[in-house]
C-alpha cells in the first residue's frame, strides 16, 4: 500500500507536501509553505509524509514538548489526506506512525485538536480510540 512514513527534509520535500496540506490549511500560500515549515522547524515541528505509489497521499505537522499537564506530549498541528483518497487507510497508517514516534521519544500523551465542522475527521478519531479531553478555545488579534 505504502512507501512508508518520512520526515520532510529537503524543501524540495516539503514543497511536495503542499498539494495535501492545502486540504486543511487553504489559506496557505504555496511559494511560502516551505519558509513557513522552515520557521516553524526551528521552533521543534516536523512535517511528516505518507507516500503511496510516489504520491504524497497524507500529511501530518508535529511537535513534541513538555506540558504541565501531561508530561512529555507529541502533539500534532496538522493531520490530512488527500481528500480524494480517503478511507484506504492513509491517515491510520499516519496516526499509528505518530503514536509510535511519540512512544521512541519518551512521550507520555499524544494530542491534537481538530475543527469543530471536521465531523469525519472527529468519527475517525473516535474508531482510534481518541476521546474529548478538553475545549481549545482561541480569539484573532489581528
Amino acid at each position: 500500500m505504502t512507501n512508508g512514513v518520512r520526515l520532510a527534509g529537503s524543501d524540495q520535500e516539503i514543497a511536495r507536501c503542499f498539494p495535501v496540506m492545502a486540504h486543511l490549511r487553504p489559506h496557505l500560500v504555496e511559494a511560502e509553505f516551505a519558509g513557513r515549515v522552515r520557521a516553524q522547524q526551528a521552533e521543534g515541528y516536523r512535517l511528516a509524509y505518507l507516500e503511496d505509489g510516489g504520491d504524497v497521499v497524507a500529511v501530518a505537522g508535529f511537535r513534541v514538548m513538555g506540558m504541565l499537564m501531561s508530561g512529555p506530549t507529541l502533539y500534532v498541528d496538522d493531520l490530512v489526506t488527500d481528500e480524494t483518497r480517503r478511507s484506504r487507510g492513509y491517515g491510520k497508517a499516519m496516526l499509528d506512525w505518530l503514536q509510535e514516534y511519540a512512544r521512541a521519544n519518551g512521550c507520555e500523551t499524544f494530542s491534537l485538536d481538530s475543527g469543530t465542522q471536521r465531523q469525519e475527521a472527529h468519527a475517525f478519531y473516535f474508531r482510534e480510540r481518541m476521546r474529548v479531553t478538553s475545549f481549545h478555545f482561541a480569539k484573532k488579534l489581528k
